[in-house]
Order: C-alpha cells, then sequence, then structure tokens
C-alpha cells in the first residue's frame, strides 16, 4: 500500500433517492459522477426540507398539449435504508468470498444502512482481522465527529522584537495539506481542495515585516503542537518514505521531497528552509538557519494560511487513501479530546469517540490513523456501525465520509475495480479499499437491485503474497454481488 494505496482515480457516478436520503451511487451505465457534487448531494442526507414536487405531476400551462411524462425504464426505485434484508441473499451474493485465493481467515459482516443488527456476520476463526486502509473510515468519523466538518487548520508567522534583531517563527498548525506553492493539485483525486502554502505565507509576511520596518530577521520553526514519536514503532522500517514519512505538525507536500530529492529526514526542518527562500525572494535577510524552538508567547502574529476544512480534507483523504493526513487528523483528534497530539491520544480519543456513539469495539484496537499498522485489529461490525452512524439523521457532520467513499468502477481508489463481478454492482458499491501484504478488505455501502441500502465490511488478513491480486478480485466479486442482487 503507498501513501495513497498506489489506487488513484477520476470518476463518474449519479444520485439515487432513498426517501429522504439522498445516494450518491451510479445506476446503470453512461451516467457522469461528479465528486464536487457528490458532497452538497451527500450533505442532504436525511434533509428536512421533504420530498420535491414530482415534475409530470406538476400541469402543463393552459392550451398547451403535451404527451405524459414517462420515466426511463433504467432508473432505479427510491432506495430504503431501513428494508429487512434477505440472509440467504446476502449469502447467496457473498459466495465470492469462499475462494481459496482468500485464504484461512475471511470475516465479514453486513446489514441494513438504517437500523441495528447485522443481517450476516461470518468470523470463522478470530472474529477481528487487519483493516488496512479501512482504519481510514474510523479515523475520519472520529475527526469528523470531534474536531466538525468546518474546522480548519492555520499556519502562522509571528515576531518578536525583544532582541536586536527581530526574530519570525513560522509555527504549524498541523495542517495536512500545506504545500510549497499554490496551484499543483496532485494527481489521482478527482477533488482536489484548495490548499495554502509556504509561498503565499512568505508573500504575507514579507509584507508585513516591510510595513514594520524589519528587512532582517533570524528565523525559527515551532512544530511542538504534536507529541510522541513520529513514526509508529510498528511500522515496517521500509514504509519509509514510500508509503508515510514522519509525522508533522509543520510539513510541506506532507514531507515529500521535490522530484530527484534525497528523502526528508525531518519534514519540519525541510519547511522552515523552503519558508526562509522564499522570503528570501522578497527581499527579507534571513541571518544564519532556521532553528527549532516553541514561538515566544507575546510575539505578534505578522502572517497565517488556512488549511481546507476537515470535510474536504476528509473528501480527499478518503478517495485517493492518503496515509500521511491520516496520520495528522488522527493527532488532532488526540489533541481535541484528550489534549494529547500523538498516536496514544489519538488512539484513545478514537475509543472514546465510538463508545461514546453506542459503538461496540468487539475487541478492536487501533494504534495508528492510516491502517499500516499490522498490529491493529477491527471487527467488521464496527465498520458497519461507524457508516451507519455517518447515515444518521442524528449526526449530519458525518456525512461528508460517506461523500467521500468511492463509488465502484468510477472514482478514486475505485476506478478499476469490480470489473469481473456482476455487472449489475458497477456504481452500486461506494467503499474504501484496504490493502497490505496479506491482507485485503473492502468496507462502505451499497444499494442492491431492489434499492436495498446496506452497509458492509469484507476483511481477509492471510492471504498468500502470491495470491494478492485474486484475492483482491474475489472480494471485489462480493461486493459487487451486493450491489447486484436482491437482498
Amino acid at each position: 500500500m503507498g501513501k495513497r494505496d498506489r489506487e488513484p482515480g477520476t470518476g463518474r457516478a449519479r444520485r439515487v433517492l432513498a426517501g429522504g436520503l439522498v445516494v450518491a451511487l451510479v445506476v446503470g451505465a453512461g451516467v457522469a459522477w461528479q465528486t464536487g457534487r457528490a458532497e452538497r448531494w451527500w450533505n442532504e442526507l436525511r434533509a428536512d426540507a421533504g420530498e420535491p414536487a414530482d415534475p409530470a405531476a406538476v400541469a402543463p400551462p393552459p392550451d398547451v398539449d403535451i404527451p405524459p411524462v414517462v420515466a426511463p425504464a433504467a432508473l432505479a426505485a427510491a432506495a430504503d435504508g431501513a428494508a429487512v434484508l434477505d440472509r440467504r441473499a446476502v449469502r447467496q451474493a457473498l459466495a465470492p468470498l469462499d475462494s481459496p485465493d482468500l485464504g484461512r481467515h475471511v470475516i465479514a459482516a453486513v446489514g441494513p444502512l438504517e437500523g441495528t443488527g447485522l443481517t450476516y456476520e461470518a468470523s470463522e476463526g478470530a472474529p477481528v482481522a487487519i483493516p488496512a486502509s479501512t482504519t481510514k473510515i474510523v479515523t475520519s468519523a472520529a475527526a469528523l465527529f470531534l474536531l466538525g466538518p468546518d474546522r480548519s487548520f492555520a499556519t502562522t508567522t509571528v515576531l518578536d522584537t525583544s532582541a536586536a534583531t527581530p526574530r519570525l517563527v513560522l509555527v504549524g498548525g498541523g495542517d495536512p495539506l500545506l504545500a510549497r506553492e499554490p496551484g499543483k493539485p496532485s494527481a489521482g483525486a478527482t477533488y482536489e481542495p484548495e490548499r495554502a502554502d509556504v509561498r503565499t505565507l512568505a508573500k504575507r509576511t514579507a509584507r508585513a515585516l516591510r510595513q514594520a520596518g524589519a528587512t532582517t530577521v533570524e528565523l525559527g520553526y515551532d512544530d511542538s503542537l504534536f507529541s510522541g514519536p513520529a513514526v509508529h514503532p510498528s511500522w515496517r522500517p521500509d514504509y519509509i518514505p514510500d508509503e508515510v514519512n514522519p509525522v508533522s505538525a509543520l510539513w510541506v507536500d506532507e514531507g515529500r521531497p521535490l522530484p530527484g530529492g534525497a528523502p526528508v529526514a525531518d519534514p519540519a526542518l525541510e519547511a522552515a528552509a523552503t519558508f526562509a527562500k522564499e522570503l528570501a525572494r522578497r527581499g527579507v535577510t534571513v541571518t544564519g538557519g532556521p532553528t527549532r524552538g516553541p514561538a515566544p508567547a507575546g510575539a505578534a502574529e505578522v502572517g497565517r494560511v488556512t488549511s481546507p476544512t476537515v470535510a474536504q480534507i476528509v473528501q480527499r483523504l478518503i478517495e485517493v487513501s492518503d496515509n500521511a493526513v491520516a496520520e495528522v487528523l488522527l493527532r488532532h483528534v488526540g489533541l481535541a479530546d484528550q489534549g494529547d497530539g500523538s498516536f496514544a491520544g489519538g488512539q484513545q480519543a478514537v475509543e472514546r469517540a465510538l463508545t461514546a456513539n453506542g459503538i461496540d469495539l468487539r475487541g478492536s484496537v487501533l494504534y495508528d490513523g492510516s491502517g499500516l499498522s499490522r498490529d491493529n485489529r477491527l471487527a467488521p461490525g464496527v465498520l458497519v456501525d461507524v457508516l451507519r452512524l455517518a447515515a444518521s439523521a442524528d449526526h449530519p457532520q458525518l456525512r461528508p465520509l460517506l461523500a467521500a467513499l468511492p463509488v465502484a468502477g468510477y472514482t478514486g481508489s475505485l476506478t478499476d475495480r469490480m470489473d469481473t463481478g456482476p455487472a449489475a454492482g458497477r456504481g452500486r458499491v461506494r467503499a474504501k479499499t484496504g490493502t497490505l501484504t496479506g491482507v485485503t478488505s473492502l468496507a462502505g455501502i451499497a444499494v442492491d437491485a431492489d434499492g436495498h441500502l446496506m452497509a458492509f465490511a469484507l476483511m481477509a488478513d492471510r492471504v498468500k503474497k502470491v495470491k494478492g491480486l485474486p484475492a483482491r478480485v474475489a472480494m471485489d466479486n462480493a461486493a459487487a454481488g451486493l450491489g447486484a442482487c436482491l437482498c
């Protein structure tokens, strides 16, 4: 699994009405899905505005002869998230999970999107498994719940004029998407929020410094917002830097080097050095090199740039499976709930957020936010419950999580997936992928051919290395089967 699960893509889709529940799923072929619209549509989940008038029921103006309006046969019936599912039909749809390619430990959970209880649960052997990147569903839900969808993170500069040479400090606010420069969207995403960048921050800071008469400064940088190790001890050494970089409250481009550059050992220092170069381009002299240290308490703010909102960050995080962003959000969750911006603080905050919402952990334990840790264990029923929570009328702030789920065969990490299973399943499934060596998983929602909405989680964590691709195909076929079945 790469920094983004190595599963980028672009996409299409359409929307299906579920009574008051708007489900952005493709029904049939050739209908476009725009991820930018998805967030608006999903924000209408459980809307109180009532049903719009049926255009076919509106009388035409006098003296106008209009033939009757006939709905195209391809349109799906309104989806029902509370309908009771047929356990036998669900089990038949999941028959591909019996494939030997998936190994000896395959567990699954399926249930209606609304309500409680599971229609189908399979847990031969251990009831929990390594979740891989489906962990990001839990991390994102906790972030939306504890931080709120409109929260953003500021990167600032402050000036201390108490010494002969003014000291400027670059203060990291934990912006996971802070960039070197504006206008450079990454590949693989159908949705790319507008990022803050240090070039813009340097421009604003230099203007303020000139107005204050300060053209020569010492430069410090403060990355103290987060605590604890920057790399989780359970991560494999070769994950750095291919899968994720040392997590920092101050970095640019997620700590990745410029093309052809060496790996970044200290992301905060690299961000400060980049900022210093941008200041110099604007006529500000920086004496010496950047030095790490906390910003003085009385220093005045002179510049600021602000990240996208948590909802926008989650949209991108889920769609392209961004490990680095997930780990930064985990630390913000820990700070918000535990006052501790570390792996441990984030883990405790996630557990509290789940239990506070009545979700039984079922023996689950998570050590990171991205799912890179092979020590993570998650019960599929927990993922089903988190998805239900996100669809609940009581928690509209969690709806961006559902809007972010890739559409099978159309967007994000599912662009090129589910092409060998039931054709009717393509576009009817939205899911987050999970991939590690020996691990494949899927968790998301599906609308079947009868319009029944369901949440599901499928996990296998004893896949032989040589069976990685066929195991993934078998799991894809099972998920597509849920979309195609009469459940």
